[in-house]
């Protein structure tokens, strides 16, 4: 290791988005609409489950946690993407880069491991209907919620001592919005083939295996579907995952075309965009499409309104 190699980078810069100065205000407060429905939207999910004993089920304890997981994934970038928007300094200290860095991989993996337990729910309730209380226990329920804790902590916690041990010399400029791991590996004038290499089979792992098994999940679905005689029963066989499928989508759709499928004409504002899909949009959306197409939500929000009603009248 040179002397070079060893050259202490106390903070980065975060570059952001590639806004013109002019829009900048423009943007500024499209993405604080966006934070702020975020939260609220995720919030509401969050109470109204709490609240209202229909949605004490399994299929809505994973939602709560994907709620929670979604709120606090947004939550990791937003506020200093915000702030930086308003603010001339776009640094950001060695230590917070590394910390931002662990929760949004904590929060991702999350998210990506609570749309398993999700469809895993759904098939249950779809081709074992009669068996679904014995086999969604209360046990097993608990076991797929803190699974996916702990491996998440496990991988984040990984990616975030492997990229501990690495030095950076002068360059501490971030082409982005939130200290990407890629971003800070290519940073690095240090070794990073080991970084590489569980980024590439750690990784993989995390993003295929989980989706393969929602694959596997829905091909049973849908081949139980198939066999049900009335297209009254498939309708509603269908509704009973389309929300979940949606995000499903949504979700991966752009993990996989920034991440599996990377093309070396990729732009950096192409990149941009695609992230900004999965880390702001995704998780302000996900509450709309589970609130909107899910009768349950929707029979949740008017119990709950109505009992505030009647407790203010009396």
């Amino acid at each position: 290791m040179t002397g070079r190699n060893q050259t202490t980078i106390l903070e980065f810069l975060l570059l952001g988005l590639p806004i013109k100065s002019e829009h900048q205000n423009l943007f500024y407060a499209l993405f604080l609409a966006m934070y702020i429905t975020t939260i609220l939207g995720n919030l509401l999910i969050l109470v109204l489950i709490c609240l209202d004993p229909h949605l004490h089920t399994p299929m809505y304890l994973f939602l709560s946690n994907l709620s929670f997981s979604d709120l606090c994934f947004s939550s990791v970038t937003m506020p200093k993407l915000l702030q930086n928007m308003q603010s001339q300094d776009l640094s950001i200290p060695y230590a917070g880069c590394l910390t931002q860095m662990y929760f949004f991989l904590f929060f991702a993996d999350l998210g990506d491991f609570l749309l398993v337990a999700m469809a895993y729910d759904r098939y249950v309730a779809i081709c074992f209907p009669l068996h679904y209380t014995t086999i969604m226990s209360p046990r097993l329920c608990l076991f797929l919620v803190l699974l996916p804790w702990m491996l998440t902590t496990f991988h984040a916690m990984l990616h975030t001592l492997l990229m501990a041990r690495l030095h950076f010399c002068e360059d501490n400029v971030i082409p982005h919005f939130f200290c990407d791991l890629s971003a800070l590996l290519k940073l690095s004038c240090s070794d990073t083939r080991v970084n590489e290499l569980v980024i590439f089979f750690v990784g993989g792992l995390i993003i295929v295996i989980p989706f393969l098994l929602i694959i596997m999940s829905y091909a049973r679905i849908v081949s139980s579907i198939l066999k049900v005689p009335s297209a009254k029963g498939i309708c509603k066989a269908f509704s009973t995952c389309g929300s979940h499928l949606t995000v499903v989508c949504l979700f991966y759709g752009t993990i996989i075309g920034l991440y599996l499928c990377p093309s070396a004409h990729n732009s950096i504002v192409k990149e941009t965009v695609m992230s900004m899909m999965y880390t702001v949009v995704a998780p302000m959306l996900n509450p709309f499409i589970y609130s909107l197409r899910n009768r349950d939500m929707k029979g949740a929000l008017r119990r709950v309104f109505c009992k505030k009603k009647n407790a203010f009248s009396l």
